[in-house]
């Protein structure tokens, strides 16, 4: 398992298969029994403080001081980082406008919102620049505004050159950020790639179902002979196509009809995703 410089990896799996115990031997807060662990070439150990420094880790459940407001905890944990007073200072106003809490710093955390605590559990966690970001479950319990705010958040770091680990139990979320995914099952990485190099490990394809009436078989017919189609099969009320990219062979379709002189009423198309992948290598759902 390797994960690149500026690149979002997203680490999926069923529970209790072994996503928060890779995540804090990453970390350094576990040993691990065998293998070896590197952050930026530095080895990772419980002791490793180098590396360790390295890393931000956001936890699933909040990590802040309740009776503090949301720049007070990051003064106190930029204190524990050894960040200088005027770096701190600084730091502090960038991570507040990278999560979108710059209006909020003065709020005490007990009267913040869940999504406003998870905001600012992030922010601790970019304080200090680190060159891998640990994300675990950070849109858990929020509402669909925060949540949408928070991955804006997450989608601009990768921009930025910083690493980020993500774990999720949403899919949609690892498909909107993830550059590759890693499917983790009773301890071990069973698929990674990228969302189109898992989805052509399972030989699934894109499928395009079109309303269409008229001579419907030489329809078939011209759709077949397009590159990129796998399959093109009359049903009841159309044409369903299977191909390699929706995308490519979509204006080829359609004016392949019009050739055949078929009348389209619609046009629906459906992709496979990261959940049929994951159902394909674990037997499971992503909750079970």
């Amino acid at each position: 398992m390797r994960i690149a410089p500026g690149e979002t990896y997203g680490l999926i799996g069923p529970n209790g298969a072994g996503k928060t115990t890779t995540i804090s031997m990453i970390a350094g807060i576990l040993a691990p029994d065998e293998g070896r662990i590197a952050v930026a070439g530095l080895p990772m150990t419980t002791r490793s403080a180098a590396a360790k420094a390295l890393v931000g880790l956001v936890p699933q459940d909040v990590a802040l001081y309740e009776d503090l407001t949301v720049r007070e905890n990051l003064r106190f944990f930029g204190r524990l980082q050894q960040l200088p007073r005027r770096e701190l200072a600084a730091r502090i106003a960038e991570v507040l406008d990278v999560v979108g809490l710059a209006d909020r710093a003065g709020d005490r955390v007990s009267e913040c919102s869940g999504g406003m605590k998870r905001r600012a559990n992030i922010a601790v966690g970019l304080l200090h620049e680190p060159r891998l970001l640990i994300l675990d479950e950070p849109t858990v319990g929020v509402d669909p505004q925060s949540r949408n705010q928070i991955l804006e958040s997450i989608g601009a770091l990768g921009v930025a050159g910083m690493s980020v680990l993500y774990t999720t139990h949403y899919m949609e979320e690892a498909e909107r950020l993830c550059d590759r995914v890693g499917i983790i099952d009773d301890g071990r990485i069973v698929a990674e790639g990228t969302r189109r190099e898992l989805i052509a490990r399972i030989g699934e394809h894109d499928r395009i179902n079109v309303a269409a009436t008229g001579p419907l078989d030489r329809f078939a017919a011209a759709a077949a002979g397009l590159s990129g189609v796998v399959s093109a099969d009359v049903v009841e009320g159309g044409l369903t196509v299977a191909a390699a990219s929706a995308a490519a062979v979509l204006a080829p379709l359609v004016a392949a009809g019009e050739r055949a002189g078929v009348a389209i009423g619609a046009v629906e198309v459906s992709e496979p995703d990261l959940e049929t992948v994951f159902l394909h290598v674990t037997g499971k759902t992503l909750r079970d």
